[in-house]
């Protein structure tokens, strides 16, 4: 099978990191050609060729940073895909509404750079996952995407928001549940309870007991009880009717 060659750009105003990347990147036998630039104006340049497969982005360089330059991508017919490449995570809700594929942190690791690449690869062809998709999540000082399909549910911590997914993991976002409930409401999320919000598709049992109403979810290989305020039961189950019909 062909392996496919990509075009990458990699923009970074700090030459030692620079090279290191230009370097990692030459190794990778999915990459054909590795493109530089020392500044955000010298990448608008060779961007608008239009060969730029994907572009390797400092966040912060004088004058038109990383972010600048994928906001102005966004406007492009033909955009590349983006990586941000920084020292600090504190990007990581701008990257994810930006439409970045992933979110290096400094020192760069070969490993995480080549599942960079393989993200790339993998969005290559599709439209890019747009903030109503999915959610920017830190994992192990890493920020990752989560796709909102996997979310069972999310309850509220304060200022803050748990998701629970499918597959047992559970991630802490800033975001209160409020704001989230709005966003994702049209995406079969449902508030439940003043601190939990569920997707109506991963609810397997919907119980009455005493006038008191409760929905069980697994998460992972765990069943999970999520009692229903009483304000929210009829709404709730009207629409389980509704998704069953």
């Amino acid at each position: 099978m062909d392996v496919p060659q990509l075009t990458v750009l990699v923009v970074d105003d700090e030459r030692p990191v620079l090279d290191e990347l230009v370097f990692l990147l030459g190794r990778d036998e999915r990459i054909g050609r590795v493109r530089a630039a020392n500044s955000g104006a010298e990448a608008l340049r060779q961007l608008d060729a239009g060969d730029i497969d994907v572009a390797f982005l400092d966040v912060a360089m004088p004058g038109l940073t990383g972010l600048d330059i994928a906001r102005i991508l966004g406007k492009f017919k033909s955009p590349p895909k983006v990586v941000f490449v920084t020292a600090h995570d504190d990007h990581a809700v701008d990257a994810f509404e930006l439409n970045a594929v992933d979110y290096l942190l400094k020192p760069i690791r070969e490993d995480r750079l080549r599942e960079s690449v393989r993200r790339a690869l993998e969005v290559s062809g599709s439209a890019p996952a747009s903030a109503e998709d999915s959610i920017a999540v830190e994992l192990g000082g890493i920020t990752r995407f989560v796709s909102r399909s996997q979310v069972v549910y999310a309850e509220a911590q304060g200022d803050y928001v748990r998701l629970f997914t499918v597959v047992g993991d559970n991630h802490l976002v800033r975001i209160p549940i409020g704001t989230l409930a709005a966003d994702w409401a049209a995406a079969g999320f449902v508030r439940v309870h003043r601190s939990h919000l569920v997707g109506l598709a991963h609810i397997r049992e919907f119980q009455m007991q005493g006038g008191r109403c409760s929905i069980l979810v697994t998460t992972g290989t765990k069943d999970v009880e999520i009692q229903v305020a009483r304000r929210h039961t009829r709404e709730l189950r009207d629409l389980l009717h509704a998704r069953a019909l």
